[in-house]
């Protein structure tokens, strides 16, 4: 699929299923514009908050960082020392920093589709980046695995790409599956069959991960998401390393020009052996660097946005 030239315009940022086949690939083609060298198109002053109610480091961080580089005013926020403790919703968090003049809310939250609400106010004027809703969506992330993945392959058509793990907690595995089907990939999932659900049935095929490891071009594993299961998983993580993780064995068996992908923070020796962390055809680190600059993209968008 040929990426364009033109410079996209949104005014909130919050699902992949939002957003057209050409915007995507034009946050793509942005995204790789900047990681070359190229400055931003921003003319007006903006203010941006990073509202981070989950604990985070690679997305608020490099959040963080696209802001500096565009030369955002970012407007500090943390939820340990906010009103949040004395019993402000988010929608009044958000009206809040809305009527202080904020340009861009960059949210986290717990709660799936938080966003719905404050993108229907007709009193919020901020626009709403959602940085991960619960189990729900993470866009920003999607995008950073679709420029690592245009950047090796040059194309998303006819790839067969795995996502493996702790699929129904994985908002990256739902953001992933939506857009990488509209985009012509096939997919197969793999890992525990308590954490498949019927909903991924309609984007790709369920399949074990040995029968599928020689074929990928690329191998997406997913954090085990303990703090979501409460500590109630059926197995140990030598158990899960030695069914569903990316042992060495399985490595070794990797086509030459597949790579490996991971969301991170990677649970070592669990989805993925330690020593594969940083492994020849891991792109983990890449992908950490490609989230810069494609939320830099993002960011930029949503300016064009708000000055048209």
């Amino acid at each position: 699929m040929p990426i364009i030239d033109e410079k996209v315009s949104l005014q909130h940022v919050v699902t992949m299923e939002s957003l057209s086949n050409e915007e995507v690939m034009g946050l793509i083609e942005r995204g790789i514009a900047f990681k070359r060298g190229e400055t931003a198109s921003i003319s007006q002053t903006a203010y941006v908050s990073n509202l981070f109610f989950e604990d985070s480091t690679r997305t608020h961080k490099s959040f963080e960082m696209a802001e500096l580089r565009l030369g955002l005013n970012m407007i500090d926020f943390d939820a340990k020392t906010s009103s949040v403790n004395k019993g402000e919703s988010l929608y009044d968090t958000i009206l809040t920093m809305s009527a202080l003049g904020v340009d861009i809310c960059v949210i986290r939250h717990s709660e799936v589709d938080y966003y719905q609400e404050l993108i229907d106010s007709p009193t919020i004027t901020a626009s709403i980046v959602n940085g991960g809703d619960g189990s729900g969506q993470h866009p920003s992330q999607s995008l950073l695995d679709l420029m690592t993945i245009y950047e090796e392959f040059g194309r998303f058509e006819g790839l067969k790409i795995m996502i493996a793990g702790d699929l129904t907690h994985s908002r990256v595995a739902k953001s992933n599956m939506h857009i990488l089907k509209r985009l012509g990939a096939s997919l197969f999932f793999a890992g525990p069959s308590e954490w498949y659900a019927e909903e991924f049935d309609a984007y790709g095929q369920h399949v074990s991960l040995d029968e599928i490891v020689e074929q990928a071009d690329v191998l997406m594993f997913l954090r085990v998401q303990h703090e979501r299961h409460d500590g109630n998983e059926s197995f140990s993580k030598e158990d899960y390393h030695r069914l569903y993780g990316l042992t060495q064995e399985r490595y070794a068996r990797m086509k030459d020009t597949a790579i490996l992908m991971h969301p991170a923070p990677v649970n070592r020796d669990v989805e993925i052996a330690d020593e594969l962390v940083e492994a020849p055809q891991s792109r983990i680190i890449r992908q950490m660097q490609n989230g810069v600059f494609v939320r830099m993209a993002i960011l930029e968008a949503v300016l064009q946005a708000r000055a048209s």
